[in-house]
């Protein structure tokens, strides 16, 4: 019956041109009257405290800047990419620490020869004393030599140890596995110690951070939940809990809010980025309050309203109505338009047709 109806408004429409919605009014009203489900208005405990907007943001966050002095020849990496530990992202021009890494190799080996001198005349002037052919004050200078050769063969050691350090600083590299945020320099730049040259953070693990007022500092640590909203995209969301808690002890002078931070579960990490917007709830106890299912809420620019069952059950009046926090699973809170025992249409598009009426309960 449905389907020869909605063939007999097709037919009716190429015949008059009629416009499309009357055509799929014409149809549905052909078909029979919508029944639509409905659910009672009764309020309900629900967890009470207040909400604030927090940001995404990552756990481990780097700032590497530059410990060599020189122009950035090479900058392997850009914003957006991924780096693996150890990985090259920029390399300084090195002629320079290339001149002292050779010099204090040629300081080494000119060291290590008059090490060994030293420690031979020291040998040969022990012998001699021992057999009584040289003074003790010949072998003290013999042994003062030798102490000395060593002490400068130690120092040149240190140099070249010193300048391969500094050699490797022309090399920059990751310090782990992570993402590049954003490049702070390029190539042909001058790079000086200390100065930025990229942020780099790692994926895992995420947090959420909120600055909590400090008029509600106390009821921010006296609630008995705290829960992260997740956006899907489609306004709704859902609630998670967040595995560590911390709150600085210090308030910011200027905005006079404390910072809460709340590290996320890894599996909800996937769905959020840096930067990311989330809402965070603080919860004490439960009292109660008139709660709708989000699905039955009515959004229509400035007009927020929900379908109700007329009085004789035979069909729907539409009321705008006020509503206060989204308590998830248990449904958007309504704070005024909706009376106690009101039947609520669970979907309003269906509940807009004409001729539709509240599904009778089985």
């Amino acid at each position: 019956m449905h389907l020869r109806s909605i063939l007999s408004a097709l037919r009716a429409w190429r015949r008059r041109a009629l416009p499309l919605p009357a055509l799929l009014l014409a149809a549905a009203a052909a078909a029979g009257p919508v029944e639509v489900p409905v659910v009672t208005a009764v309020p309900q405990p629900v967890p009470v405290g207040f909400e604030l907007d927090g940001v995404v943001e990552p756990v481990t966050q780097s700032t590497v800047a530059a410990q060599a002095s020189g122009r950035i020849s090479q900058f392997a990496v850009k914003a957006g990419q991924r780096v693996r530990a150890g990985q090259l992202l920029a390399v300084i021009d090195d002629r320079e620490s290339q001149a002292g890494l050779q010099r204090s190799r040629a300081q080494t080996a000119q060291a290590e020869a008059e090490l060994r001198n030293a420690r031979a005349q020291f040998q040969r002037t022990r012998e001699l004393q021992a057999k009584g052919f040289v003074s003790k004050a010949a072998l003290d200078t013999a042994e003062t030599g030798f102490k000395a050769a060593q002490a400068g063969h130690d120092q040149a050691a240190a140099g070249q140890r010193q300048s391969a350090i500094a050699q490797e600083f022309t090399r920059v590299s990751a310090p782990y596995d992570g993402w590049v945020l954003e490049t702070l320099a390029q190539t042909g730049d001058l790079a000086v110690p200390g100065k930025p040259l990229l942020t780099l953070y790692a994926p895992l693990p995420l947090r959420a951070v909120v600055q909590v007022p400090a008029s509600r500092a106390a009821a921010a640590r006296e609630a008995t939940e705290v829960a992260v909203r997740l956006p899907d995209g489609k306004g709704e969301g859902r609630w998670i809990r967040p595995t560590l808690k911390a709150m600085l002890p210090a308030a910011d002078r200027v905005s006079q809010t404390l910072e809460w931070r709340l590290e996320l579960p890894p599996e909800a990490a996937a769905e959020l980025a840096p930067g990311q917007q989330v809402q965070v709830r603080f919860a004490a106890g439960a009292q109660r309050r008139m709660v709708v299912p989000a699905s039955a809420v009515l959004r229509r620019g400035e007009l927020t309203a929900v379908y109700v069952a007329s009085r004789d059950r035979n069909s729907f009046v539409l009321k705008a109505v006020r509503v206060g926090a989204d308590h998830g699973a248990a449904g958007v809170e309504v704070l005024a338009g909706l009376d106690a025992a009101d039947a609520v249409a669970l979907d309003p598009v269906r509940a807009g047709l004409a001729g539709a009426r509240p599904a009778l309960a089985p």
